[in-house]
């Protein structure tokens, strides 16, 4: 019986899918039917995830979202594939205070987020248009609702992201094409792991320690898992959503103070 979370006939472009938020929303938005295009820098670890996936037809891209000249370069390759959902999702960028970054440090992080997001938004949007059905989901963070400590750039880019997705959202709602940010929080990913180690090594102490002061910031006392975001982003690809456009969702327990 067909229900309204399924995506039956649906094609979605994942970005960042070799690990992380990317693996887990790539897994099931295709076990809820939809055809993956996968990209990411790791080819090896791509080909295995396209192996493993139920269905067929799914393909993948491996490209450093950083490189726009490269994803240009890629961009007819999606012409012709009917895509109806784009998750846009890039690693973040190094941590440190905002006023010692040099400004070559934005470059990077801006191609990645910003720049790569919005090539393959004018790359994808006319078979949206078409089928009046698209779906754009943006992976950001909490830092776009509240800044976070010692993530200057993060913070920064972020936001920029959100304001982007934020425009887009009122321009593409009269097309049937939707867009919204997930924000997620403290999720067990290797950025996740990265961040531990530097604040540790920052505040001379155990991973473990920098560990439990996070969790005790978290209502719901735990770090949340990549399967748990990748749930949000299939309701958000879904029929069902329909009607939810020009939002941020944070999943993070609760830790977010605004609203």
């Amino acid at each position: 019986m067909w229900t309204s979370l399924e995506l039956k006939g649906k094609t979605a472009l994942v970005c960042g899918a070799s690990q992380g938020i990317g693996e887990a929303a790539a897994r099931l938005l295709a076990e809820r039917g939809a055809r993956i295009l996968a990209l990411a820098r790791h080819q090896d670890k791509l080909s295995e995830l396209i192996k493993s996936l139920p269905g067929s037809g799914h393909k993948f891209f491996a490209v450093d979202l950083s490189n726009n000249d490269h994803l240009q370069d890629l961009a007819p390759s999606f012409l012709n594939e009917q895509i109806h959902i784009l998750i846009n999702n890039a690693g973040g960028p190094k941590g440190g205070l905002l006023y010692q970054a040099p400004f070559e440090e934005f470059e990077a992080p801006l191609k990645a987020h910003l720049f790569a997001s919005h090539i393959l938004v004018q790359t994808v949007l006319p078979a949206m248009k078409a089928e009046s059905y698209g779906r754009i989901i943006n992976i950001i963070s909490t830092s776009v609702k509240t800044p976070i400590a010692q993530l200057g750039v993060s913070n920064t880019v972020r936001g920029a992201v959100a304001n982007w997705a934020k425009t887009l959202a009122g321009e593409l709602a009269p097309f049937g094409v939707t867009v919204n940010n997930i924000l997620p929080g403290y999720i067990r990913t290797s950025r996740f792991t990265s961040l531990l180690s530097s604040t540790a090594q920052t505040a001379q102490t155990t991973e473990d320690v920098i560990e439990e002061r996070w969790k005790a910031a978290i209502p719901m006392g735990r770090i949340g898992e990549p399967k748990e975001v990748a749930e949000v982003i299939a309701f958000l690809a879904s029929p069902a959503a329909s009607y939810v456009t020009g939002i941020n969702v944070p999943v993070d327990g609760g830790r977010t103070p605004s609203l």
